[in-house]
């Protein structure tokens, strides 16, 4: 199992963490590259030119390459890091997550919604449980993951999950089987891991029912 619960799978491409040490399915990992002028600029998409600097999608271990200095060591050259990295990799992550999930919705492979959810649950079409970081722990223990812990995703909170299917604030969403699924699951699992999130994620404050 990877950092961000991701089983391991030995076809993937592997690299090394700068900041753990460890060689992990390149999926689990974040991408920086540095620019033409020395700034580090993170690659979500893993298309950027240049050498690839892989840090776990962790958020110790991001704060440990920079505070090491981590970074100008793998580019042995010196570097400029962007105000607040950990901070700006999770918003670009979180937006990535919500994008992927409403492109689901608008395929008809994602809903929200209490009764929506269970309805897709119990006829088996929901293969991913999505549920808010800040919504009702009571609330969320009434819908259980389809596959176990490994089909749901609790990173999102409840105004990023609404932002993803065109409302307000949602705290209970599934997702369809298929490729696009894929993607989301793989993304959440880094944003779960940036954001300290075991294993999708635990119950913060209650926010109403969506």
């Amino acid at each position: 199992m990877t950092r961000g619960g991701r089983e391991k799978n030995r076809d993937e491409p592997e690299r090394r963490c700068i900041a753990t040490g460890e060689v992990s399915p390149k999926a689990g990992l974040i991408r920086f590259v540095v620019g033409p002028e020395g700034q580090v600029v993170p690659d979500l998409l893993a298309r950027l030119p240049g050498r690839g600097i892989y840090v776990a999608a962790d958020r110790a271990a991001l704060d440990k390459a920079v505070k090491k200095n981590l970074f100008a060591r793998a580019a042995r050259a010196p570097v400029t890091l962007p105000e607040g990295l950990a901070d700006l990799l999770d918003a670009q992550l979180a937006q990535r997550v919500v994008d992927l999930i409403s492109l689901a919705r608008k395929a008809g492979a994602a809903v929200a919604g209490m009764e929506k959810v269970k309805d897709w649950l119990e006829k088996d079409q929901a293969a991913v449980l999505i549920q808010a970081s800040d919504g009702s722990g009571r609330e969320k223990t009434r819908l259980r993951p389809p596959h176990g812990p490994d089909s749901y995703i609790g990173c999102l909170t409840a105004r990023e999950l609404g932002l993803a299917f065109g409302r307000e604030h949602a705290i209970h969403g599934a997702l369809a089987a298929g490729g696009l699924t894929a993607r989301v699951v793989e993304e959440a699992a880094r944003l779960a891991g940036l954001r300290g999130h075991v294993g999708g994620g635990t119950a913060g404050k209650d926010t109403k029912n969506a």
